[in-house]
């Protein structure tokens, strides 16, 4: 094996694409030798595992070492393709078929017509868009919007989703018969906390990567801060990872990243000691601005201190022991007060939050928040 390869957890000689998924856990060895054995037919893969794994690169690796890498890779995010857009966006559309359909579109189907679709967060569709999606996949032909010609389509089907789907099947949430028919071949992923010795050689990927983006040294990780990232439990995964080290960049004060960079960037979960956490932080911010509260509970904002002429510089205000809120806590409250704000409309609320109805919906539930009234 390639020295370099080896250091970096990827087979010498391998397709770029599983290149990219490096690791030396024995999970991370036995599913590139899967996207080896997978790619080479044509069978439906159902990738399950926790947000932040990797499921697209998996997706994206299999379609890239199989006979149809030459042919379109379209990626579909079922959470956002709902309701009557959903056939138009799926299977196109006619001109004139509606109001504001000036033009012919091929849907994602058709697009990939000789490659690969990617179904992502299957487990978020709607029970009336899965019977659609169905009829699809068993007759291999889409019918556009306002047309009732059925197209013949030459696609191969990778889904994905961090639900457990049989358990989605015995709720009632899930089509049993679209399950079984996206099941053929089923890959799953493990959440970093399973697999800590694959965390050095992702750190160390993601600086280089870091580093040629910017244009700049490559910072290295001292044992003790890999020591750090290695005992806490990611519970964003791989893409927590990456916001860590991208910010805990801009926090050191040289190439080498020490833990002392690494403190108040990982959560409640953390284990440095909380007087090195997001409070430091903020003293030290302090030191170079104003902090002033904000109306959220522990929330704080660093303004720029501008110190008059001749006068001595005014020491920084003290830093509140509060216990600092997470994004998941700020996220919540703002969900809150715009469902308050909109009466408890849905609509309304999504409107004002830029999203997808089904987007909140999703939202309150992880939360556990529940309106009082209806729409």
């Amino acid at each position: 094996m390639n020295p370099i390869a080896e250091q970096r957890g990827v087979a010498g000689g391998a397709n770029p694409a599983i290149e990219r998924i490096i690791g030396v856990s024995p999970w991370s060895q036995q599913v590139r030798r899967s996207i080896e054995l997978v790619a080479a037919h044509q069978s439906s893969v159902l990738i399950m595992g926790p947000s932040g794994t990797g499921k697209e690169l998996i997706a994206r690796a299999v379609h890239a070492c199989s006979t149809r890498t030459k042919k379109a890779f379209i990626p579909v995010d079922c959470a956002v393709t709902t309701g009557t857009l959903f056939a138009s966006h799926m299977f196109g559309h006619v001109k004139g078929s509606f109001t504001g359909a000036t033009s012919s579109t091929l849907g994602c189907f058709r697009a990939a017509d000789g490659g690969t679709i990617f179904l992502d967060e299957i487990g978020e569709m709607e029970l009336e868009l899965q019977a659609k999606l169905l009829r699809v996949l068993q007759q291999r032909v889409v019918v556009p919007v306002g047309s009732h010609e059925e197209l013949p389509v030459n696609v191969r089907v990778l889904a994905a989703t961090n639900r457990d789907l049989a358990v989605e099947v015995n709720e009632g949430r899930f089509r049993e018969d679209l399950f079984y028919r996206l099941n053929v071949v089923a890959i799953r992923t493990l959440p970093l906390r399973e697999r800590p010795e694959d965390v050095p050689v992702l750190a160390d990927r993601y600086l280089a990567q870091l580093a040629a983006r910017h244009g700049m040294p490559m910072c290295t990780l001292s044992q003790e801060a890999i020591d750090v990232l290695q005992q806490y439990p990611w519970p964003g995964n791989v893409r927590e990872l990456e916001n860590v080290l991208e910010r805990a960049v801009m926090f050191s004060s040289g190439d080498r990243i020490e833990p002392d960079a690494l403190s108040g960037l990982m959560g409640t979960d953390n284990p440095m000691p909380a007087s090195r956490g997001a409070l430091g932080q903020l003293a030290a911010a302090a030191s170079s601005g104003v902090v002033s509260t904000t109306p959220l509970p522990g929330v704080f904002r660093v303004e720029p201190r501008i110190e008059p002429a001749g006068q001595a510089p005014v020491p920084p205000t003290a830093v509140s022991t509060e216990q600092w809120p997470t994004l998941a806590d700020v996220e919540r409250i703002h969900l809150e007060r715009t469902l308050a704000a909109s009466l408890n409309n849905k609509s309304l609320a999504a409107k004002l939050l830029g999203i997808d109805r089904s987007v909140l919906r999703r939202k309150l539930q992880r939360y556990g928040i529940q309106d009082e009234t209806a729409d």
